[in-house]
């Protein structure tokens, strides 16, 4: 006898994407990636992300957004110390620049426009590494289904370093060119160069350790 079974969608974050919807009808497509902004739900469907941020999603992106702000200041002030009085203008313009970043972040976040951004929640650790949860069926074939499930929180904080990386090439040189006569050529530009060492180190660690801080 012969019993024809949906096969279920494999792996963790694997699901079916909705392709037409009415009144009485929903039609799927088959088990695959998960468009942005959407995650698996426990029947294996991809469902929109639609909820708010938690109080715990909102501290995380509060420490990572404060990173930056915080090297800045500690290598501005490593690097001016007592020789210039420009440090206080630095600091004031490095605490403008993650200002602004943090704001055209959540403007161009979905939904687009307003500083306010919808989330998935966060059920486990291995939410924020789908890429290492690809089934292979067969041992040769990998079905990619690596998508954000913690959607925003994995990528809107390199967005966010993106936006303070751009504003402090901007404005930064030109300030310190201005004020920082005090100190040598070899000097003045020495916290921004230091700005170029850690943001890297930042995103590294937000790809590798965001999901354990």
């Amino acid at each position: 006898m012969a019993v024809d079974i949906q096969p279920a969608c494999l792996g963790l974050y694997c699901g079916k994407t909705l392709l037409f919807k009415n009144d009485s009808t929903e039609i799927y497509g088959e088990c695959g990636v998960c468009p942005r902004g959407q995650r698996t739900n426990a029947q294996k469907y991809c469902q929109p992300c639609t909820g708010s941020p938690e109080l715990y999603d909102w501290l995380y992106l509060g420490f990572m957004a404060m990173l930056p702000l915080v090297l800045h200041w500690f290598f501005i002030e490593w690097y001016s110390g007592k020789k210039s009085s420009s440090a206080l203008f630095q600091h004031i313009t490095a605490l403008f620049e993650c200002s602004v970043a943090a704001v055209i972040t959540l403007l161009v976040s979905d939904p687009v426009g307003v500083l306010y951004i919808r989330s998935c929640r966060v059920l486990m650790l291995s939410d924020w590494y789908t890429m290492l949860y690809n089934p292979s069926p067969d041992y040769i074939t990998t079905v990619h289904c690596t998508h954000e499930a913690v959607y925003p929180l994995y990528t809107i904080v390199f967005i966010y370093y993106a936006f303070c990386l751009v504003l402090m090439m901007l404005l930064r040189p030109l300030l310190v060119k201005k004020i920082a006569c005090g100190l040598g050529k070899s000097d003045r530009f020495k916290s921004i160069y230091a700005a170029l060492y850690f943001f890297p180190i930042l995103t590294v660690l937000q790809a590798v350790g965001g999901g354990l801080l």
